[in-house]
């Protein structure tokens, strides 16, 4: 019996293990797809679709599956033809949420989406209920270094329209179709940690809510994440 409670107890580890790694996995699958889609397949010419690669790569990641991604996310796997699929909808608390997703079945995918607002609190809406309050723009977020006034004078330079700063990074902001020559711009610096890069939905208009309305819509985007065809999801709580 003894033998027995130490397999299951390690069976019960590795499950949780397996489980962390594929919620992992599925977090690169999303970045490389994103990255493709925007930018092309090609990590040569794609900034960032070459570090979500790296990113993968130092998690571990097959490089069967990284290719598969990019295959998928650019078209070229016979007998899958996917969709970009945006749905609306207000969270707990009239929090509004943007959901991207990438799909080959649509009727399927909103299905999935509604269950999670009905789950989770909320309600899907019509397209453009929530739109106008987000607007798209390239995110770059790097660790603060002593290279900090460096990496602000190349990221102006090479386009980009804001840098917020915090006690630990900074956040470079730019117009989508500057986003590849700014990342370009700050990943030539030698020594730079990007800790994430993408293109966006922000928030225009942000709203306020109290710490049991956001532990709801924080459960809300976690049901909506477990969705596999759901890319991004983006809200407006403050």
């Amino acid at each position: 019996m003894a033998g027995h409670n130490k397999w299951s107890k390690v069976k019960h580890v590795k499950a949780k293990e397996d489980a962390k790694k594929s919620k992992i996995f599925t977090k690169h699958v999303r970045a490389i797809m994103t990255a493709a889609r925007s930018g092309g397949g090609n990590p040569d010419t794609n900034a960032a679709l070459r570090l979500a690669i790296e990113r993968a790569k130092a998690d571990s990641m097959p490089m069967q599956n990284i290719q598969r991604a990019i295959d998928k996310a650019t078209g070229n796997l016979d007998g899958v033809v996917l969709e970009e699929v945006v749905y609306e909808g207000y969270g707990p608390g009239g929090v509004a949420v943007m959901i991207e997703c990438l799909t080959d079945n649509k009727n399927r995918t909103v299905a999935e989406v509604r269950h999670a607002f009905k789950k989770a609190g909320g309600n899907l809406g019509t397209s453009g209920s929530v739109a106008w309050m987000f607007e798209k723009k390239g995110i770059i977020v790097v660790n603060k270094s002593d290279k900090d006034e460096e990496v602000e004078e190349k990221a102006i330079d090479a386009g980009a329209e804001d840098i917020k700063e915090t006690d630990d990074v900074l956040v470079i902001q730019s117009a989508p179709e500057d986003f590849n020559a700014v990342l370009e711009a700050i990943s030539s610096i030698e020594g730079i940690e990007i800790i994430e890069s993408n293109i966006q939905l922000i928030a225009t208009n942000e709203s306020d809510v109290d710490d049991e309305t956001a532990e709801k819509v924080e459960r809300l985007i976690e049901v909506l994440e477990e969705i596999d065809d759901v890319q991004n999801v983006i809200h407006n709580m403050a």
